[in-house]
């Protein structure tokens, strides 16, 4: 009796813990609006007409995308919350913030029309992105390793190719308002095509491969700190490049995927028939032996 007392004395004597998140669990949603202000700078160097750093605001941008799911993983600090917001984030920053830069850049120069370009590529990244949460656990297992349509950050680097591949090189028609206009409309359908493209989050190297792929990586930054936006411009060509390969491979998985499904199918349909013609041979053995004997 002393000790319950004592235990219930104790009790009342603590004091309630405060319910709610820890602040490492906080960090991932501190990253992605990170992200959205880097997005929503690059739009104000924008207006001050600092077009090298507003392509850089959204290529950090892109790059904070990348780590706030990484880290909220990684933390195990998943939740709906942190879901919706890096999908605001993605709209305003891949969608909205090029959309901007490009208008004021060169859009601005066709009127209406240019107008029309940046507000359609917007549309575009919002619509690619509500499709990406819609079918995140509906996709079959063959198509994990594949995106479908381009996805926003790499839409929004394509989008402002132009302009990054006019910092090194000074190409005029590259800075041309009608082909400006016309490139992003053309990357806005590429975001919310069904066009599969690699993810490359879940490929796996084999062990002669590290060191010929850790080197691409050095000569990658090397380029970046020596010639970014050449590098830049490059890699965005090469991912280009990469869309017809990730198509035809993801038309062969599909198809052995398709096989498979047709010979599980055959092979079910057939030991259904062996069971079922066992299962008749038993039940008529077994009328003969209920037979009465002459």
């Amino acid at each position: 009796m002393l000790r319950a007392r004592r235990h219930k004395r104790r009790d009342a004597k603590r004091t309630p813990r405060l319910k709610g998140m820890t602040l490492t669990k906080m960090i991932p949603n501190m990253i992605t609006v990170a992200a959205t202000c880097a997005g929503l700078t690059g739009v104000r160097y924008a207006i001050d007409g600092r077009w090298e750093f507003a392509a850089g605001a959204i290529i950090v941008a892109a790059i904070l995308d990348g780590l706030d799911g990484r880290m909220a993983r990684m933390l195990k600090a998943q939740s709906d919350f942190g879901a919706q917001l890096d999908s605001l984030s993605d709209f305003v920053s891949f969608g909205v913030s090029p959309a901007l830069i490009a208008w004021f850049w060169a859009l601005n120069e066709l009127g209406g029309f240019g107008w029309v370009a940046g507000l359609f590529f917007a549309v575009c990244c919002g619509l690619r992105l509500a499709r990406f949460n819609s079918r995140l656990d509906t996709l079959p297992p063959y198509a994990y390793n594949y995106f479908q349509g381009v996805p926003a950050p790499m839409g929004a680097a394509l989008g402002l190719l132009p302009m990054i591949i006019s910092f090194e090189t000074g190409i005029l028609p590259v800075h041309h308002p009608a082909a400006v206009a016309i490139w992003m409309i053309l990357m806005a359908l590429l975001m919310v095509s069904e066009a599969p493209t690699f993810s490359f989050k879940k490929w796996k190297l084999a062990p002669r491969y590290m060191l010929p792929f850790m080197a691409g990586v050095a000569l990658v930054l090397a380029g970046i700190a020596g010639a970014p936006w050449l590098t830049l411009s490059i890699a965005c060509g090469l991912y280009l490049l990469t869309i017809p390969l990730s198509v035809r491979s993801f038309s062969k998985l599909k198809a052995e995927a398709a096989r498979l499904a047709e010979f599980e199918e055959a092979e079910g349909a057939a030991t259904g028939g062996e069971n079922a013609a066992e299962g008749s041979g038993d039940s008529s053995g077994r009328v003969r032996s209920l037979r009465p004997s002459r």
